[in-house]
């Protein structure tokens, strides 16, 4: 993809936004939008919106740095840039950081929500990961499991996970892992920063599994653990590298300790299987 991060401001006032299928449309909402140019579709989001104070959190921040952890891991993922921009939404112009991805979709490929896909052709009492595991996705999803772990991940739901389907080839697959804001500290204030417990196991909302990250890393036999690039201490300035004045420096710090921790709990977890 294009540069990973542009500071300096675009004027993307021409974009026209709409509000996310998941968005709870009460405490805020998540508006996406695309354009098409040369043949190629670009998608745009937003962190969270509200009426009263704009466009706030940093979900789309935490888009690129799961972006980058991914690279580090050897994770096949959609990549995601981060832009600075003038946007206009409700008859207002608001300064932003959002994030922009390119169509996954082949062409003469349609999608469907896998909550979709299996409803359709799943077994009666077939769970989603069996599903998956009977359609060849299992490495897929381990890979996942390990992510959502990693990052607390609260929003895996079904229509986050996405079935690519060729009809005229005759192919299906997944679309590359996407969606990772709600995660990290996202809709935590800057006060709660220095007392967020990195390793707490809040509840998700996980398609495959439960609702705990850390008990869907039990679903992942000993033998198909994913091999992955290990992390290392050193990998913080590549994560973390331009977000200087776009996100707090303690938000870094917190961020980068999650990661940390979580990995070496998975190392950790890896050893004692």
């Amino acid at each position: 993809m294009r540069n990973q991060l542009i500071k300096e401001k675009q004027n993307l006032t021409h974009l026209s936004w709409s509000i996310y299928r998941s968005s709870s449309g009460t405490a805020g909402s998540f508006l996406k939008a695309y354009s098409e140019l040369g043949g190629k579709k670009t998608y745009y989001k937003l962190s969270n919106f509200d009426k009263v104070n704009g466009v706030i959190g940093h979900e789309c921040v935490n888009e690129l740095i799961v972006d980058r952890l991914m690279t580090i891991l050897g994770i096949p993922h959609l990549e995601y840039q981060l832009i600075h921009a003038d946007v206009l939404v409700d008859g207002k112009i608001h300064d932003v950081y959002l994030c922009a991805s390119e169509d996954f979709k082949a062409s003469n490929e349609s999608k469907t929500a896998l909550d979709a896909y299996k409803e359709a052709e799943g077994k009666a009492d077939e769970s989603a990961l069996d599903f998956c595991i009977r359609n060849g996705w299992e490495d897929y999803i381990y890979q996942m499991l390990v992510v959502d772990f990693l990052i607390l991940n609260r929003d895996r739901h079904g229509a986050n996970i996405e079935v690519l389907k060729n009809s005229r080839r005759r192919t299906i697959r997944l679309a590359p892992l996407f969606d990772h804001g709600l995660a990290f500290l996202c809709r935590s204030t800057q006060e709660q920063f220095a007392t967020f417990d990195v390793m707490q196991d809040l509840p998700c909302n996980n398609f495959i599994g439960s609702r705990s990250a850390w008990e869907n890393l039990k679903l992942i036999p000993p033998e198909k653990l994913p091999k992955l690039n290990p992390l290392h201490e050193s990998d913080r300035e590549t994560i973390m590298e331009g977000l200087e004045g776009i996100i707090p420096q303690a938000l870094q710090d917190k961020i980068w300790e999650m990661t940390w921790k979580r990995w070496c709990a998975y190392e950790d977890f890896c050893h004692s299987r």
